[in-house]
């Protein structure tokens, strides 16, 4: 298991975001200190201010993943080829146009959230 896990919520507060695209959760400060182990090419960690536009503190419940390439529910949530870490089940948002570029750009998929 040579894999990176990503970093667990330091808190379990008012201040947790989940990525929009990976839907990984982390604190506001942690995104800010490394950005998202899953999505690098947002650069995060370079530019704090698109922490507001990849990530939403709006999600509903969250799951913490040890070996996710394992679990059928990593599999069954799509979060199996992901870091180990905590995920939300599901976030209600979708990523901006410019941001759904980029995924394209760096050939990365997005699947947005399905509208109930």
């Amino acid at each position: 298991m040579g894999e990176v896990a990503a970093q667990i919520p330091t808190s379990f507060g008012h201040e947790l975001r989940a990525c929009l695209r990976c839907r990984l959760v982390k604190t506001y400060d942690q995104f800010r200190d490394s950005g998202c182990e899953n999505c690098p090419f947002f650069k995060i960690d370079e530019d704090p201010e698109r922490i507001v536009d990849v990530t939403t503190p709006n999600f509903n419940g969250t799951i913490s993943m040890m070996d996710p390439r394992r679990s059928w529910a990593a599999r069954w949530l799509r979060i199996g080829k992901f870091a180990p870490g905590c995920y939300a089940l599901a976030v209600s948002e979708t990523l901006s146009e410019d941001m759904q570029s980029l995924c394209q750009e760096v050939r990365v998929q997005y699947i947005p959230p399905k509208r109930i």
